[in-house]
């Protein structure tokens, strides 16, 4: 399935329905409207280069209809981190991939302070040139019967790229990955199926396109199933978030962790009853935020797994079958193997591994990088990088990145287990993030960074009794606030290389 026929389709079938209420700009757009306004960009897109296309367009209907009227074009979405070094990142896509142009908006790039580069386009000047003929053109095309209106626009094959992501950085030089169509839609097709999605549903979509969790579980769900999103561009602006939730009374809600928290504290009791679906994803879901969502709102806080590779949900938890701690159970249409990462044979229930995923929404490769491709795709199985287990009654359950373990005394040791023992013992509010600092002289040295000061022996002693002695933190260091991705994780990368340089520091001070 092609997602912007699936689109098409959706449009006439619900002509008249919204599709997107657009609360950045007060709009309020049908799906009649919606597919004139991509029909419209169509056009005007494919006077660009063939090939790609970069799209830099914050969370709204804007960036929605761009989207959809680049791949109706033949062009193929390439999604911009506009969140941090906007400049930086649209130059690493367009040598990455080897294009020009990008389109952008002005108020966007005078809201990041970032300079207009070679090649970009602004969506207000398009709108700008858009002539009554066009508008009248595009109208008559959509009255147009679905056989022959498919036909006017771009056609193509499922295994087509329909969108390249960039992974976030957090250990290494963004990959640029291709996901095709059928990657896409597979996913949402069973994601879908398994919590039961329908077009009654109303999404409240405030992540960022440029992340997999955005443009799957935000853009594509919404309009593959021809529900109406409720769209806002600052997932960090909670108070806002919290009276949209309110407001509109979306049934289906996804986020990561920290966003959550932010909606937690800043909401009034009841402001996200309405909702049927609420998902945390891309960290670890803490029980006090599960518990939180519980007592104030009376909502069920589910939590899933995924990666952008795999366009992206793995697994989650649903209403029917909900373990809290573990990410839920493997979605239909996708295989799970937890290997061990020594001798490559399959895990034990309960036995921690390297997680391995095979499906129909997994990509086809990163964009001009056979070698990397080559180490993460093996027989058609993904390398994650993470670890995981499946319980007795295959829950599957995340331990971590297998770059957040380290060897310590012969052990494997799971930062992340260390961060989640921390965090029981935190007082409310205080945030951690568990680094490993390693050097040829002292080995792996675990260190704990804290929001605020803390009781260390205090908090120390009450962690040996779920930890080994190795596993504790060395040393506690106060960072006031912890360096976060767009995507809402936070930024191991940036926090270990703060530690190191804290530690390097004549006297440890706060940051």
């Amino acid at each position: 399935m092609l997602l912007h026929q699936q689109f098409v389709r959706n449009a006439k079938k619900y002509a008249d329905k919204l599709a997107i209420i657009d609360k950045t700009t007060d709009k309020r757009v049908t799906y009649s409207r919606a597919l004139i306004g991509a029909l419209i960009l169509s056009k005007k897109f494919k006077k660009y280069d063939a090939g790609f296309i970069g799209i830099m367009i914050p969370t709204s209907a804007g960036c929605a209809l761009a989207t959809v009227g680049a791949l109706m074009s033949g062009k193929i979405p390439v999604m911009i981190n506009y969140s941090t070094g906007a400049e930086s990142n649209a130059k690493y896509a367009q040598s990455k991939c080897g294009f020009k142009t990008i389109i952008t908006s002005k108020a966007l790039l005078e809201k990041i302070n970032c300079p207009a580069i070679d090649g970009m386009v602004m969506i207000e000047d398009i709108m700008a040139g858009v002539t009554s003929g066009d508008k009248i053109g595009a109208a008559l095309q959509s009255k147009l019967p679905n056989a022959i209106l498919l036909n006017t626009i771009h056609k193509g094959d499922e295994n087509d790229t329909a969108a390249i992501l960039f992974t976030s950085g957090s250990e290494k030089d963004p990959k640029a990955v291709q996901l095709t169509h059928k990657n896409i839609a597979s996913n949402i097709a069973n994601f879908g199926s398994y919590v039961n999605v329908s077009e009654n549903d109303v999404l409240l979509a405030n992540l960022v396109f440029f992340h997999v969790f955005g443009l799957t579980v935000n853009l594509w769900v919404s309009l593959y199933y021809g529900m109406t999103m409720v769209s806002y561009a600052n997932p960090l602006d909670f108070q806002t978030v919290c009276t949209i939730a309110r407001d509109e009374k979306p049934t289906i809600m996804v986020g990561t962790p920290s966003f959550f928290w932010g909606y937690l504290h800043k909401s009034e009791p009841g402001d996200f009853k309405s909702l049927r679906i609420m998902v945390s994803g891309a960290d670890k879901c803490p029980d006090a935020l599960r518990e939180g969502f519980m007592q104030k709102h009376g909502v069920t806080l589910l939590e899933g797994y995924g990666a952008t590779e795999t366009a992206p949900v793995i697994s989650v938890n649903s209403y029917e079958f909900n373990r809290p701690g573990s990410t839920g159970r493997v979605i239909p249409g996708v295989e799970v193997r937890v290997e061990n990462f020594e001798t490559g044979q399959e895990c034990k229930l309960g036995e921690v591994g390297k997680i391995l995923v095979k499906g129909d929404s997994v990509m086809k490769g990163y964009y001009n990088d056979p070698e990397l491709t080559a180490e993460a795709l093996q027989g058609g199985w993904y390398n994650t990088g993470d670890m995981g287990f499946f319980d007795a009654d295959k829950y599957l359950w995340h331990a971590g990145r297998f770059k957040r373990f380290v060897k310590i005394g012969g052990e494997m040791v799971s930062l992340v287990k260390v961060e989640n023992t921390l965090e029981k013992h935190l007082p409310m509010g205080v945030s951690c993030c568990v680094v490993d600092v390693s050097d040829e002289i002292r080995g792996s040295s675990i260190i704990a960074t804290v929001t605020i000061e803390v009781n260390k022996s205090e908090i120390l002693k009450k962690m040996g009794d779920d930890l080994p002695n190795i596993a504790l933190p060395k040393q506690f260091l106060v960072i006031k606030e912890l360096p976060m991705m767009s995507s809402g994780k936070i930024d191991f990368r940036t926090v270990t290389k703060i530690v190191q340089d804290m530690l390097n520091e004549p006297a440890i001070s706060e940051i």
